[in-house]
């Protein structure tokens, strides 16, 4: 990946108000803080909230990927001479604090030395072009019933964002016409700058880097070839989704510059607590209230599942409240792996007894010969 003139100008890590030596937890988290807080959807119309988001992305977009975020604090420590943007100074013994050769740096940067890989009247730091870029990547949440994300659904987020024009097609130009080849870098959207022992390139300020000049511009996009607008986008969530986990939609991100990839969007799953059951793992659970005689003596109950038909499971005699039961089989389906139904008893105590319900409750207390405390030796 070749360095942007930016990773120069702008400290990302200070962009995400992390240190350099976050993990990368801490980066995604500050960056989904930020994200959510100057997102275009909970922002309309505040263009200055836009182009922070932009700013963001683009920060995590580098140290999000270890790749690219090795390559950003290698750059960043070696400063504009590394990116071809600065001056090369005198002679040609440019090396890394280790005693390496910046040439291997130079080649990774800009697609290959020249003659000679760096030695001496050899020329280092051509780059291939502006070429294809993909498309920012974008994140959006989607709120779900627990019973859809149990279950799975096919739904649909909805987003604003940069979308390739209808009108012409993402080229930018006016329908009927296509766009011109620069003749000032003729197409490669870069212009060499000649300092002797090297030859640095720069983006072509003709064309903006492009590679191509739109002579007559769309009217609806005025040459951008994007336009930014509401749109919809079709999710299937999978069953078994659980509570913030983030589903991929390759290619729905922004679009590509100079013919690169749409970015890819990334949906982040909240579920809707249930008012019965719960969820551990694929298992789901939920507590049933017993009476105690129906904890003393053992009993058979009905315990309702989330697909509406109950199961009976048998409550063995001296169940104690807190007691959980297992029933194969009916929790989560994820099409790989189902589930168990964990079931918690919870032994009710009446908060009011009539007169033979009290009657029966001294008769068993003068019955019982022992307390659960005896063991504390308090009885």
């Amino acid at each position: 990946m070749a360095p942007q003139r930016e990773w120069f100008e702008k400290n990302y890590y200070e962009v995400l108000g992390v240190a350099e030596t976050a993990t990368p937890k801490e980066l995604t988290r500050a960056y989904r803080k930020l994200a959510r807080q100057h997102h275009p959807d909970a922002n309309p119309g505040n263009d200055q909230s836009e182009e922070r988001f932009k700013e963001i992305s683009a920060a995590y977009d580098v140290l999000g990927d270890e790749t690219k975020r090795k390559e950003y604090d290698e750059v960043r420590r070696l400063g504009p001479m590394a990116g071809g943007f600065g001056q090369p100074g005198g002679g040609g013994n440019y090396r890394f604090e280790d005693g390496g050769d910046l040439s291997g740096l130079f080649a990774q940067f800009f697609g290959g030395g020249g003659q000679g890989g760096g030695g001496q009247g050899g020329r280092t730091g051509r780059t291939r072009g502006a070429g294809p870029a993909k498309g920012a990547d974008l994140e959006s949440d989607l709120t779900l019933s627990f019973v859809d994300a149990v279950n799975g659904v096919t739904t649909a987020v909805h987003l604003t964002s940069d979308a390739p024009c209808e009108t012409c097609n993402g080229s930018g130009a006016r329908p009927g016409t296509i766009p011109q080849t620069c003749a000032t870098c003729n197409g490669r959207g870069v212009t060499d700058d000649n300092q002797g022992f090297f030859s640095f390139s720069q983006p072509c300020r003709a064309c903006g880097g492009r590679g191509r000049i739109v002579t007559d511009p769309c009217p609806d996009c005025r040459g951008a070839g994007t336009r930014r607008r509401a749109r919809e986008v079709k999710v299937r969530v999978p069953a078994g989704v659980g509570d913030g986990q983030r589903i991929r939609l390759k290619g729905r991100g922004e679009p590509g510059r100079n013919g690169g990839p749409s970015g890819d969007l990334f949906v982040t799953v909240r579920v809707s607590a249930h008012e019965l059951f719960g969820r551990k793992a694929d298992n789901l659970t939920i507590d049933v209230p017993v009476t105690f005689a129906e904890a003393a003596l053992g009993s058979d109950i009905r315990v309702p599942t989330l697909d509406g038909d109950p199961v009976t499971i048998r409550i063995p005699s001296g169940t104690r409240s807190g007691r959980t039961f297992r029933v194969k089989g009916r929790g989560i389906d994820t099409g790989r792996h189902t589930g168990d139904l964990l079931v918690t008893v919870d032994v009710a105590v009446p908060t009011k007894l009539n007169a033979d319900e009290r009657k029966a409750v001294e008769a068993l207390a003068a019955a019982a010969k022992e307390s659960p405390r005896d063991y504390l030796g308090l009885s």
